[in-house]
Protein backbone atom coordinates (compact mmCIF):
# COMPACT_ATOMS: atom_id res chain seq x y z
CA UNK A 1 0.00 0.00 0.00
CA UNK A 2 1.41 3.37 -1.05
CA UNK A 3 1.11 6.24 1.42
CA UNK A 4 1.15 9.75 -0.03
CA UNK A 5 2.39 12.35 2.43
CA UNK A 6 0.34 15.52 2.31
CA UNK A 7 -2.28 14.10 -0.08
CA UNK A 8 -5.65 15.79 0.32
CA UNK A 9 -8.26 13.55 1.92
CA UNK A 10 -11.15 14.20 -0.45
CA UNK A 11 -13.26 11.84 -2.54
CA UNK A 12 -12.59 12.13 -6.27
CA UNK A 13 -15.16 11.36 -8.96
CA UNK A 14 -13.74 9.36 -11.84
CA UNK A 15 -14.62 6.05 -13.46
CA UNK A 16 -12.30 3.26 -14.52
CA UNK A 17 -12.77 1.88 -18.03
CA UNK A 18 -15.94 -0.20 -18.44
CA UNK A 19 -15.42 -2.90 -21.06
CA UNK A 20 -19.05 -4.07 -21.10
CA UNK A 21 -22.27 -3.64 -19.16
CA UNK A 22 -25.35 -5.86 -18.82
CA UNK A 23 -28.63 -5.37 -16.98
CA UNK A 24 -29.47 -8.48 -14.95
CA UNK A 25 -32.74 -7.49 -13.30
CA UNK A 26 -35.22 -4.60 -13.46
CA UNK A 27 -37.67 -4.07 -10.61
CA UNK A 28 -40.03 -1.31 -9.52
CA UNK A 29 -37.50 0.68 -7.49
CA UNK A 30 -34.06 -0.50 -8.58
CA UNK A 31 -32.10 -2.45 -11.20
CA UNK A 32 -29.20 -4.88 -10.92
CA UNK A 33 -26.35 -4.53 -13.41
CA UNK A 34 -23.01 -6.18 -14.09
CA UNK A 35 -20.11 -4.12 -15.44
CA UNK A 36 -16.84 -5.57 -16.71
CA UNK A 37 -14.31 -3.10 -15.30
CA UNK A 38 -10.66 -2.91 -16.31
CA UNK A 39 -8.44 -3.09 -13.21
CA UNK A 40 -5.18 -1.09 -12.84
CA UNK A 41 -3.11 -4.11 -13.90
CA UNK A 42 -5.18 -4.38 -17.09
CA UNK A 43 -7.43 -7.35 -16.30
CA UNK A 44 -11.22 -6.92 -16.78
CA UNK A 45 -13.22 -8.03 -13.72
CA UNK A 46 -17.01 -8.27 -13.31
CA UNK A 47 -18.66 -6.09 -10.71
CA UNK A 48 -22.35 -6.50 -9.80
CA UNK A 49 -24.24 -3.56 -8.30
CA UNK A 50 -27.68 -2.11 -7.63
CA UNK A 51 -28.74 0.92 -9.67
CA UNK A 52 -30.79 3.02 -7.24
CA UNK A 53 -32.71 6.32 -7.68
CA UNK A 54 -31.23 7.78 -4.49
CA UNK A 55 -32.79 9.01 -1.28
CA UNK A 56 -33.10 11.89 1.17
CA UNK A 57 -33.43 11.96 4.96
CA UNK A 58 -34.30 14.63 7.51
CA UNK A 59 -33.12 15.11 11.08
CA UNK A 60 -35.81 17.33 12.62
CA UNK A 61 -34.45 19.20 15.66
CA UNK A 62 -36.88 20.95 18.00
CA UNK A 63 -36.19 24.15 19.91
CA UNK A 64 -35.95 22.06 23.08
CA UNK A 65 -33.02 20.00 21.74
CA UNK A 66 -35.03 16.88 20.97
CA UNK A 67 -35.06 15.14 17.59
CA UNK A 68 -37.92 13.39 15.85
CA UNK A 69 -37.77 9.66 15.20
CA UNK A 70 -40.27 7.36 13.53
CA UNK A 71 -40.49 3.58 13.71
CA UNK A 72 -40.97 1.53 10.55
CA UNK A 73 -40.92 -2.17 9.69
CA UNK A 74 -38.05 -3.09 7.34
CA UNK A 75 -38.59 -6.52 5.88
CA UNK A 76 -35.07 -7.25 4.52
CA UNK A 77 -33.67 -7.07 8.06
CA UNK A 78 -36.87 -8.41 9.72
CA UNK A 79 -36.89 -5.54 12.21
CA UNK A 80 -38.85 -2.55 13.44
CA UNK A 81 -36.28 0.24 13.10
CA UNK A 82 -36.22 3.70 14.60
CA UNK A 83 -35.40 6.10 11.78
CA UNK A 84 -35.53 9.72 10.71
CA UNK A 85 -38.06 10.71 8.03
CA UNK A 86 -36.67 9.60 4.68
CA UNK A 87 -37.68 8.55 1.22
CA UNK A 88 -36.75 7.92 -2.39
CA UNK A 89 -35.89 10.50 -4.97
CA UNK A 90 -38.79 9.24 -7.02
CA UNK A 91 -40.20 12.45 -8.51
CA UNK A 92 -38.33 13.32 -11.71
CA UNK A 93 -36.79 16.78 -11.60
CA UNK A 94 -37.77 17.46 -7.97
CA UNK A 95 -35.10 19.45 -6.09
CA UNK A 96 -33.66 17.45 -3.21
CA UNK A 97 -34.74 20.04 -0.65
CA UNK A 98 -38.33 19.86 -1.90
CA UNK A 99 -38.14 16.07 -1.68
CA UNK A 100 -36.98 16.34 1.93
CA UNK A 101 -39.77 18.77 2.81
CA UNK A 102 -42.28 16.38 1.28
CA UNK A 103 -40.95 13.42 3.25
CA UNK A 104 -40.99 15.34 6.54
CA UNK A 105 -44.62 16.32 5.90
CA UNK A 106 -45.78 12.90 4.71
CA UNK A 107 -44.02 10.72 7.27
CA UNK A 108 -44.09 12.94 10.35
CA UNK A 109 -46.65 15.67 9.71
CA UNK A 110 -44.25 18.58 10.26
CA UNK A 111 -42.88 21.54 8.33
CA UNK A 112 -39.74 23.56 9.07
CA UNK A 113 -38.66 27.18 8.69
CA UNK A 114 -34.89 26.55 8.66
CA UNK A 115 -33.06 23.96 6.55
CA UNK A 116 -29.37 23.09 6.41
CA UNK A 117 -27.36 20.37 4.68
CA UNK A 118 -25.86 17.82 7.04
CA UNK A 119 -24.30 15.09 4.90
CA UNK A 120 -23.99 13.60 1.43
CA UNK A 121 -23.38 9.85 1.63
CA UNK A 122 -22.92 6.80 -0.56
CA UNK A 123 -25.00 4.36 1.45
CA UNK A 124 -23.26 1.13 0.43
CA UNK A 125 -20.76 1.92 -2.35
CA UNK A 126 -19.48 -1.64 -2.62
CA UNK A 127 -22.81 -2.89 -3.94
CA UNK A 128 -25.00 0.09 -4.87
CA UNK A 129 -24.79 3.52 -6.49
CA UNK A 130 -27.40 4.92 -4.06
CA UNK A 131 -26.69 8.43 -2.84
CA UNK A 132 -28.47 9.95 0.12
CA UNK A 133 -28.59 13.57 1.23
CA UNK A 134 -29.36 14.18 4.89
CA UNK A 135 -30.83 17.53 5.93
CA UNK A 136 -31.23 19.32 9.25
CA UNK A 137 -34.67 20.86 9.76
CA UNK A 138 -35.35 23.42 12.51
CA UNK A 139 -38.09 25.86 13.36
CA UNK A 140 -40.64 23.07 13.28
CA UNK A 141 -44.40 23.30 13.36
CA UNK A 142 -47.02 20.58 13.11
CA UNK A 143 -49.10 20.58 9.94
CA UNK A 144 -52.85 20.73 10.64
CA UNK A 145 -54.49 17.41 9.87
CA UNK A 146 -56.78 18.97 7.30
CA UNK A 147 -53.80 20.15 5.22
CA UNK A 148 -52.28 16.69 4.86
CA UNK A 149 -53.35 14.88 1.70
CA UNK A 150 -50.98 11.92 1.90
CA UNK A 151 -52.49 8.46 2.43
CA UNK A 152 -50.32 6.08 4.46
CA UNK A 153 -50.18 2.52 3.13
CA UNK A 154 -48.45 -0.77 3.95
CA UNK A 155 -45.42 -0.25 6.26
CA UNK A 156 -46.32 3.41 6.71
CA UNK A 157 -49.73 2.76 8.33
CA UNK A 158 -48.32 2.24 11.84
CA UNK A 159 -45.35 4.58 12.24
CA UNK A 160 -45.25 6.05 15.75
CA UNK A 161 -43.49 9.40 16.12
CA UNK A 162 -41.37 10.13 19.21
CA UNK A 163 -39.21 13.04 20.32
CA UNK A 164 -35.96 12.14 22.06
CA UNK A 165 -33.16 14.37 23.45
CA UNK A 166 -30.28 14.57 21.00
CA UNK A 167 -27.71 13.38 23.57
CA UNK A 168 -29.92 10.39 24.38
CA UNK A 169 -30.19 9.53 20.67
CA UNK A 170 -26.39 9.60 20.45
CA UNK A 171 -26.15 7.29 23.45
CA UNK A 172 -28.63 4.86 21.95
CA UNK A 173 -26.76 4.84 18.62
CA UNK A 174 -23.49 3.94 20.37
CA UNK A 175 -25.31 1.35 22.47
CA UNK A 176 -26.50 -0.48 19.36
CA UNK A 177 -30.14 0.45 19.92
CA UNK A 178 -30.53 2.42 16.67
CA UNK A 179 -29.31 0.73 13.47
CA UNK A 180 -30.65 2.66 10.48
CA UNK A 181 -27.64 4.15 8.67
CA UNK A 182 -29.29 7.46 7.78
CA UNK A 183 -30.54 7.90 11.33
CA UNK A 184 -27.20 7.10 12.98
CA UNK A 185 -25.21 9.29 10.58
CA UNK A 186 -27.70 12.14 10.92
CA UNK A 187 -27.83 11.96 14.72
CA UNK A 188 -24.04 12.01 15.07
CA UNK A 189 -23.71 14.77 12.47
CA UNK A 190 -26.22 17.02 14.26
CA UNK A 191 -24.47 16.39 17.57
CA UNK A 192 -21.09 17.31 16.08
CA UNK A 193 -22.44 20.31 14.16
CA UNK A 194 -24.08 21.75 17.26
CA UNK A 195 -20.61 22.54 18.68
CA UNK A 196 -20.41 25.73 16.60
CA UNK A 197 -24.13 26.41 16.48
CA UNK A 198 -24.38 24.75 13.05
CA UNK A 199 -22.31 27.52 11.44
CA UNK A 200 -20.15 25.02 9.53
CA UNK A 201 -23.04 23.39 7.68
CA UNK A 202 -23.54 23.90 3.96
CA UNK A 203 -26.67 25.59 2.57
CA UNK A 204 -29.57 23.20 2.06
CA UNK A 205 -29.55 23.80 -1.69
CA UNK A 206 -25.80 23.22 -2.16
CA UNK A 207 -25.04 21.17 -5.28
CA UNK A 208 -24.04 17.53 -4.92
CA UNK A 209 -20.30 17.06 -5.38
Amino acid sequence: MTRQAGEEVRDVVGAWDVVSSAERLRLRVFRVSTDEVRMPEGDPVERDYVVHPGSVAVVALGDDGRILLIRQYRHPVRSMLWEVPAGLRDVRGEPLLDCAKRELAEEAGYRADTWDLLLDLHVSPGMSDERTRIFLARGLSEIPEGELDFVHRHEEIDMPVVWIPLAEAVRRAFAGMIHNAQAVAGILAVYAASADGFASLRPADAPEA
